[in-house]
């Protein structure tokens, strides 16, 4: 396989769901019963309407989290709390992938739409332990959600990430546009590729695509 040239790169950014673990598990499926099972709960309203309403404000918003907090004034850390207390134990370590990452010159961080203590759950179910220099959630956003722009600002200027000097890797492609806008290298990670302009690299192997960078 050829090499590919990340030589700039100093400030490695990945997010967390379906990035750092394969989108095939049922650990993020967890968090979605539980969300719904929330609003049915604290909003009064049917199961089919959860399901609508948490699709279609992740759709809208970047988050499920970001339109209950606009259209019904939501507390997000009880909320946060509830959805993410989980199993995780479905989880494997991936040392290939952690022998990927410790490769990588530079400051290493993740940056989730999730909060950064279920983040480091998942981290130490993946063995990934030690691998980053700080894990950042959406309340360290002012619980502002990816992709808004203003998001990806506020965790880099607190975290010192130089975007021109950066990659960010997601498997959400929305969450690539502001990096893309900022000078960052992007890498897509998923199954199934997308298009864009704000999209340069794809893979569906994380793992063996740190492998060939130089």
């Amino acid at each position: 396989m050829p090499k590919i040239d990340f030589a700039h790169v100093t400030n490695w950014v990945f997010d967390l769901d379906h990035t750092l673990y394969p989108a095939t598990g049922s650990l993020f499926r967890q968090i979605e019963v539980r969300m719904s099972q929330w609003m049915v709960d604290e909003l009064g309203i049917d199961h089919a309407r959860a399901e609508y309403l948490r699709k279609h404000y992740w759709a809208t918003y970047g988050t499920t989290l970001a339109g209950l907090m606009r259209e019904h004034g939501v507390d997000p850390g009880p909320y946060l709390t509830h959805v993410h207390d989980i199993d995780f134990t479905v989880l494997a370590p991936d040392p290939a992938l952690r022998a990927g990452l410790e490769n990588l010159p530079g400051r290493r961080i993740v940056y989730t739409n999730g909060n950064a203590n279920y983040a480091r759950k998942v981290i130490d179910a993946r063995g990934l332990s030690g691998v980053f220099a700080e894990v950042y959630g959406i309340e360290n956003a002012n619980f502002l959600p990816k992709p808004e722009r203003a998001a990806f600002e506020t965790v880099f200027a607190k975290d010192g990430v130089q975007p021109t000097q950066a990659a960010m890797f997601e498997d959400d492609p929305r969450n690539l546009k502001a990096p893309h806008e900022l000078g960052m290298k992007t890498v897509h990670v998923a199954e199934t590729g997308a298009q864009g302009e704000h999209i340069h690299h794809h893979t569906n192997d994380l793992a063996n695509f740190l492998t060939r960078l130089v």
